[in-house]
């Protein structure tokens, strides 16, 4: 028998209740989880008498004592302590080393110091939130379209004031994976479990999946999760009476924040809660007459005020300057491989640099890693607990995850087998086709956390009603929980010399140059190969504007006017397209009148004000090719090459000469 909630009835679960059993934690508390009847009735047994006449009240009131989300007591402190020295450990080299970058995904970081400082400059400055022209002169970058944090980097402007955006970036990602953790941890035992050791193994696992430590390695807004176990448990709080508007906007508060940090983690987790809780009302259509009319009531109010408010940002994002129509092609094409689901991540202790390499796209999307460990537990503890309707909407839901996740094509170890995956009829529907397939594997890491909580809460259930098999069942749970997570556990992020800002930055010495009609161009134009100029540009707290980007941009081919798929630079201009070429170790071209042209018009389109060029990988090679370009060499000054090309700008008649180099 399964007491559901708090009500003072009882309802047959298809058990033999002579003798009555006592009703467990992990019975009333499953069902509690999206506050549902965990166990199916089954219509061939007839119901018995209310709970009361049938379990003892003092065995379960106990077990059922929700915890008061203020009492901390030094169990939570240790928990939640807990939390924040794992995400230390893991992010340990960024702050022992603070000229580190990380190895192996600067570009991402390099953004995402930019977007700190975007959000410190929109409450100093005042300026515009959703857009900007610090970066990508003169076209422009969308913010909403580019993941800009704004929920995140306004609350850290103290910090990037003070200590700058690289700093504030080892915060941005260290208090993300803290603060998930924790707040897994207090939702899943002040709502769902009523074992804390429960709730710290499902929180522990939701916050340092492989998934999770993967993007750490470069995305700060999808380790952002603390809102997701909020959103979760506010919207299964939607079926409670009396309380439609209150609940209705407590969710749309969340949803907004949620959607200023990352839109992605929201889409999935909408769609993941949108299938559980139709599966559960078809479930309990019977036993809780009313509740979806009253869940649908404050619904509408959470979507009505979360549409309102957020109608002009995505108006902005969708159909505003520089808005692209859904990503590149072969993005959409990133499925995770059929065998990474077995296999163990480059950054867990049983990983393997080599072996995980060859199962995905980069160490950065290794979203599917769980091992063999894990896999059988998983399994393992739906078909323990299958009785439960929750556990096996879980399940479901997480197979469908993963299917979605194995992209257009399904690859097994590396090998293309032919076989279309679902994501084949999904790939190009709108919306859907600016999500990633591959990240929908990291979508089921929550849910496995849950389902890991739910597992030990039963176990604990076990020990606690069943004294005779307390040994057994205690030695198995440890034993299967260990060997499951142990070899998942994360090691530090790998981190690299970060190549210093240039005094000439640091200095001031380019507002000599740039200003309001000026900008900065640098050799090579910053791209997801050369992310430093936007660090650069957050450093000076975006006073200086820069041509080139590295962001998702619309794609401006002129041979197909109509395609407005993302693409990670801007689109290629004469200039840019040979100085990286150069810098790639392709031969010098000649270089003749008509380039010299080319690069005076991009020079112009751009505004420049001051071309620079820092010593890196066949930076003589682009300084010779730059000068012959606009006939004149550079001057050495404040760790740069420099040419002021002003003159050359501003004058439209000003024309380019060769010059002879030796």
């Amino acid at each position: 028998m399964t007491i559901t909630g708090f009500d003072s009835t009882g309802q047959s679960t298809g058990e033999n209740v002579l003798p009555p059993r006592q009703v467990t934690a992990a019975d009333d508390l499953d069902a509690e989880l999206i506050a549902l009847e965990g166990d199916v009735v089954t219509p061939t047994r007839p119901a018995v008498a209310p709970a009361v006449e049938t379990v003892d009240e003092q065995e379960i009131r106990p077990a059922r004592r929700r915890l008061p989300w203020r009492a901390l007591t030094w169990r939570d402190v240790c928990a939640i302590g807990s939390f924040l020295a794992v995400a230390l450990f893991v992010t340990a080299p960024l702050w022992l080393n603070l000229d580190h970058e990380l190895r192996d995904d600067p570009q991402d970081q390099a953004f995402f110091e930019w977007m700190l400082a975007h959000g410190a400059r929109v409450l100093t400055d005042g300026v515009y939130p959703f857009f900007s022209d610090r970066l990508n002169y003169p076209d422009g970058v969308n913010m909403m379209a580019n993941t800009s944090v704004l929920a995140v980097s306004l609350p850290l402007t103290p910090i990037t004031l003070l200590f700058g955006p690289h700093v504030a970036f080892n915060v941005f990602l260290t208090g993300a994976l803290a603060l998930t953790g924790t707040s897994w941890y207090l939702v899943l035992s002040r709502r769902f479990v009523a074992s804390r050791l429960a709730a710290w193994v499902g929180a522990l696992f939701c916050t340092f999946a492989p998934s999770m430590v993967s993007h750490a390695g470069g995305h700060p807004n999808i380790v952002s999760q603390f809102l997701v176990p909020l959103i979760i448990w506010r919207t299964l709080e939607l079926r409670r009476p009396r309380r439609v508007v209150r609940n209705g906007l407590l969710l749309a508060g969340l949803l907004i924040w949620q959607a200023f940090i990352n839109l992605e983690i929201l889409f999935m987790t909408a769609v993941a809660l949108g299938i559980f809780c139709a599966v559960m009302a078809i479930v309990r259509r019977r036993s809780h007459r009313g509740e979806v009319l009253t869940f649908l009531r404050a619904l509408g109010v959470a979507a009505a005020t979360t549409l309102a408010v957020l109608a002009y940002p995505l108006s902005v994002q969708f159909f505003g300057p520089q808005s692209y129509h859904g990503l590149a092609e072969f993005v959409r094409h990133f499925g995770a491989d059929l065998g990474s689901f077995t296999a163990y991540a480059s950054r867990s202790v049983a990983g393997n640099e080599a072996v995980a390499a060859g199962l995905t796209q980069n160490p950065a999307e290794e979203n599917a890693f769980f091992g063999w460990g894990l896999v059988i537990l998983f399994v393992g503890l739906v078909l323990w607990m299958r009785r439960t309707a929750t556990v096996v909407a879980i399940g479901g839901i997480t197979i469908f995850f993963a299917a979605m996740s194995l992209g257009p094509r399904i690859y097994l170890n590396g090998v293309n087998t032919g076989v279309p995956g679902i994501w084949s009829l999904l790939h190009s529907v709108p919306v859907l086709n600016s999500a990633v397939p591959t990240r929908w594997a990291m979508a089921i890491a929550p849910m496995v956390g849950i389902i890991l909580a739910l597992g030990c809460q039963r176990a604990a259930d076990m020990i606690r009603t069943q004294p005779q098999s307390r040994g057994p069942v205690r030695v198995a749970m440890i034993t299967a929980v260990a060997m499951a997570l142990v070899p998942l556990a994360p090691t530090p992020l790998r981190t690299t010399l970060m190549e210093p800002v240039p005094e000439f930055v640091t200095s001031g010495a380019w507002k000599q140059f740039v200003d309001d009609e000026h900008t900065m161009v640098t050799l090579p134009l910053p791209d997801s190969n050369y992310p430093d100029p936007l660090r650069w540009s957050a450093y000076t707290g975006q006073d200086m504007r820069i041509a080139g980007a590295y962001a998702l941009l619309p794609n401006q081919d002129p041979r197909n006017p109509d395609d407005r798929t993302a693409i990670f630079s801007p689109p290629w201009r004469p200039t840019s397209g040979l100085i990286t070429s150069v810098r790639q170790g392709n031969p010098i071209p000649e270089i003749t009148d008509t380039r010299r042209e080319m690069t005076l018009a991009d020079l112009r389109f751009w505004k420049a004000g001051v071309v620079v060029l820092t010593p890196q990988a066949r930076d003589i090679e682009m300084l010779r090719t730059f000068s012959e370009l606009i006939g004149f060499r550079p001057t050495w000054t404040e760790g740069v090459w420099m040419w002021d090309v002003r003159a050359l700008v501003d004058n439209p008649d000003a024309t380019v000469t060769a010059i002879g180099m030796k």
